[in-house]
């Protein structure tokens, strides 16, 4: 699979006087996978490293954590010859062994010509205050499901992707309704790896789903094996409650809908779980939009959305027939798939510094709302999710009248229009937002 993280591996490799990297995102997002393809393709030999139950690779890493050690130590148990300027070093389930965790701020400050890449299930709840974690002395890069661009790259639609990337809206409509079948298709399937291979080789609804529910369960199980025993209950209130709490008209996270009588602060270790886990993404409200966005952010007015909208229209029981009967799909329960499709092309458009992060905006009164507000350089972007081709937008409105935004985004399955302020944007051409977004700045 044709992945967008590969050509953020390869600048990171190519930036002189790079740091170790560590790979983070939920389970089943195909880190291991994109980790030896990076191997496989950009370097002439690469050493795999699990840390999952190899003891004989994790005693290299007990006695110090003297790098040139560690690798003379390597070399002769992988029998191979670890050079700085052709080897990558592949450090899997890193989590398992927090010494190896902590070498790499050794092979950062001490040995940094050696290019080392890291990931693991469930890394980022072992990246908390307390643990032996090298701050500062690594880069980051978050792994998503596949977007809807690698989806279609991954069915073998290249023709419909190198379409989407010459940036034509108006030229798209010629084939909306190609796009708008696999977009429902993406709906259903989402962009978990095995999911779209599963798919992409059988064109089997029910084999996808089969594959969506064992991911479903292992998370469920991961609660049970790695959280603390207190939490696992909250946890799994949490994590089944939000299908239904984006089903509602207004979709702020409400807890007093996952419990009676339920207060944030007793649910603040188990969505900060959630979270770390990367199965689930928070979008805080704005109290004022102005610059920078996140100054202004409300941590107590949020929403949340799963991981991938897959899973989501696993766990919400959507049925494959509802796949075929005209657009439905994407005004089903009151819009929450097209919103959370929104927030996860958001997340991983390719950006300099990683997708945007959204946050969205309500008047005081909350009768107005702004599905999402992204930053793109000096401009502020509202993106109002419409689900249907009703395109009134009154909350849009009622921003556009208060802040006068340069530009504004209004998506759904309708056509391509740019207006002098508002643009319609197609659900599926939303991997067109960048344009857009910078399209009016100075």
């Amino acid at each position: 699979m044709e992945r967008n993280a590969l050509q953020q591996l390869i600048a990171w490799k190519n930036r002189p006087n790079h740091k170790p990297l560590i790979i983070k995102g939920a389970r089943q997002t195909g880190k291991t996978w994109l980790m030896k393809y990076f191997g496989r393709t950009c370097f002439e030999n690469s050493v795999y490293i699990s840390f999952d139950a190899n003891r004989r690779t994790a005693g290299i890493f007990e006695p110090d954590l003297n790098p040139r050690r560690i690798i003379r130590e390597l070399e002769v148990l992988y029998q191979t010859n670890i050079k700085p300027e052709n080897t990558l070093l592949i450090f899997d389930e890193v989590q398992e062994f927090p010494q190896a965790l902590k070498s790499l701020k050794y092979f950062n400050e001490e040995a940094p010509e050696y290019q080392i890449v890291c990931a693991g299930s469930l890394l980022g709840i072992a990246l908390h205050p307390g643990t032996s974690f090298p701050v500062g002395k690594v880069e980051f890069l978050n792994l998503y499901p596949l977007s809807f661009f690698e989806f279609l790259l991954a069915l073998g639609q290249e023709k419909c992707v190198r379409l989407l990337e010459e940036g034509e809206g108006g030229r798209l409509v010629l084939f909306k309704h190609e796009y708008l079948d696999m977009l429902k298709e993406y709906f259903f399937i989402g962009g978990m790896p095995e999911a779209v291979s599963v798919f992409a080789e059988t064109g089997d609804f029910e084999a996808v789903r089969r594959v969506q529910r064992s991911i479903i369960d292992m998370y469920d199980q991961d609660f049970s094996k790695h959280a603390p025993g207190v939490q696992v209950p909250k946890i799994r209130m949490l994590w089944n409650h939000i299908p239904y709490q984006l089903a509602k008209e207004n979709k702020k996270f409400v807890f007093e809908n996952v419990s009676r009588n339920a207060r944030s602060r007793d649910f603040e270790s188990a969505m900060l779980w959630i979270l770390d886990t990367g199965i689930a993404h928070r979008v805080n409200r704005i109290n004022e939009v102005r610059h920078p966005l996140k100054v202004y952010e409300n941590s107590s007015a949020f929403k949340l959305y799963i991981g991938d909208i897959g899973l989501l229209s696993c766990m919400s029981g959507l049925e494959k027939d509802v796949l075929f009967e005209g657009d439905r799909l994407f005004v089903e329960f009151k819009g929450a798939l097209a919103e959370q499709f929104v927030l996860q092309e958001l997340i991983a458009l390719p950006q300099p510094d990683g997708g945007y992060q959204p946050f969205y905006w309500s008047n005081d009164n909350g009768r107005a709302e702004v599905d999402f507000l992204i930053q793109a350089g000096g401009n502020i972007v509202p993106i109002e999710v419409k689900p249907g081709i009703n395109l009134r937008a009154k909350s849009l409105q009622v921003y556009i009248d208060k802040f006068n935004p340069l530009i504004a985004v209004r998506t759904s399955p309708a056509d391509y229009h740019a207006g002098e302020q508002v643009v319609d944007l197609p659900l599926y051409a939303l991997s067109l937002l960048p344009c857009v977004a910078y399209s009016k700045i100075a």
